[in-house]
């Protein structure tokens, strides 16, 4: 027999305790911050999977390592402008942006 502990909180409503219901300013704050996180893992996957270094990739989209590093590490915040160089001058590829309402 399988026991069910009824002390565990579903992630939604951890996300709701922390950070406030859907729409609210705090819980917009988080999800800002969680979709420039995952931006800046998915560069660096692409990186990693091109076999590229901080360095490469920011000579062949004409930035800097550290700002690389800090869009990876989710220190900075990217215009919308150097990311679309970033994927089309030192990924060879094309942005696509969608909207979920």
């Amino acid at each position: 027999m399988k026991k069910i502990n009824n002390d565990l909180t579903s992630f939604a409503d951890h996300l709701d305790a922390e950070y406030g219901k859907p729409g609210t300013p705090g819980r917009v704050n988080y999800e800002q911050g969680f979709e420039t996180f995952k931006l800046g893992i998915m560069l660096q996957e692409l990186r990693k999977e091109r076999g590229m270094t901080q360095g490469e990739l920011a000579e062949k989209c004409g930035t800097t390592k550290t700002y690389i590093s800090r869009i990876e590490n989710n220190a900075s915040d990217i215009r919308l402008s150097t990311l679309i160089r970033i994927i089309h001058e030192g990924f060879g590829g094309h942005l696509k942006l969608s909207v979920d309402l």
